[in-house]
């Protein structure tokens, strides 16, 4: 608790340099500027994950291609460096999953699956996979939700919205209850997939023609880049911005009723 007290506190600090330094410029917001190293689909001898936006490193080869023997500290460079999240969550997420494997964050390693360890980071109702009750395999993406998900925005050019990401994971959640007899979803579990739901509008701006590349083959599009051009790059705090809200906004009861 005190280390995250004290995280918290760094990423207020943060939060205010943010306030003032210049944004960072097109080209210069990952340190790829755009042109994204070969894409490779990975073979069934890889390691993968639940976790679209790690896959993606995995297959340009950003991360290892087997995606094993990754390091801690190594996941936090590459997601600040390809991702633009500021140094605080880069170091917090890496630490959490590090806690939940009981791995030593400064030494410890991990192969991209171990993440899956169910009701850690991987949790029921996700957006892109059905529940790892029913589909093992959490490392291959679930075309039919992603399908279903990319065509429920409702915003300029049918671009995903707060509105759309919340109406989205309600739906997933009473389907996931009906249809798999272990379900289960904690409060904290609800909270990080609307984290999650919520990157698709943070770094993608809930563009589908992006995300669609991104989430089916979990492939970075030439060119592209995060929309996240602060100079320190997305903070804990401001993320929560639009991810604690999707979450407020997230009422099963419409869905309920037709079951």
């Amino acid at each position: 608790m005190v280390k995250v007290f004290f995280v918290f506190q760094a990423d207020f600090s943060l939060v205010l340099y943010n306030l003032i330094a210049p944004k960072k410029a097109s080209g210069k917001i990952t340190v790829c500027g755009g042109s994204w190293p070969k894409y490779i689909p990975p073979t069934d001898k890889d390691s993968r994950c639940s976790c679209p936006a790690l896959n993606a490193l995995a297959n340009h080869g950003i991360l290892p291609r087997d995606g094993r023997n990754i390091t801690f500290k190594q996941l936090n460079k590459v997601i600040r460096d390809h991702y633009n999240f500021a140094p605080t969550f880069c170091w917090y997420v890496p630490n959490t999953i590090a806690g939940i494997l009981g791995r030593d964050y400064k030494t410890g390693v991990f192969d991209l699956s171990d993440i899956d360890v169910h009701n850690g980071i991987e949790h029921d109702a996700s957006f892109t996979r059905h529940d790892s009750h029913l589909m093992p395999d959490q490392g291959k993406p679930a075309p039919d939700l992603i399908e279903e998900l990319l065509a429920s925005g409702t915003g300029e050019n049918g671009c995903l919205t707060k509105k759309d990401i919340a109406r989205f994971s309600a739906k997933r959640r009473v389907e996931a209850r009906r249809t798999n007899g272990q379900y289960s979803m904690s409060f904290s579990h609800k909270l990080f997939g609307s984290s999650n739901g919520s990157t698709l509008l943070t770094h993608f701006g809930g563009d589908i023609e992006t995300l669609r590349p991104f989430l089916l083959e979990e492939r970075l599009p030439d060119g592209w880049e995060p929309m996240v051009t602060d100079a320190k790059g997305l903070t804990l705090i401001k993320f929560n911005k639009t991810s604690i809200p999707v979450e407020l906004m997230t009422d099963e009861s419409e869905f309920a009723r037709r079951e």
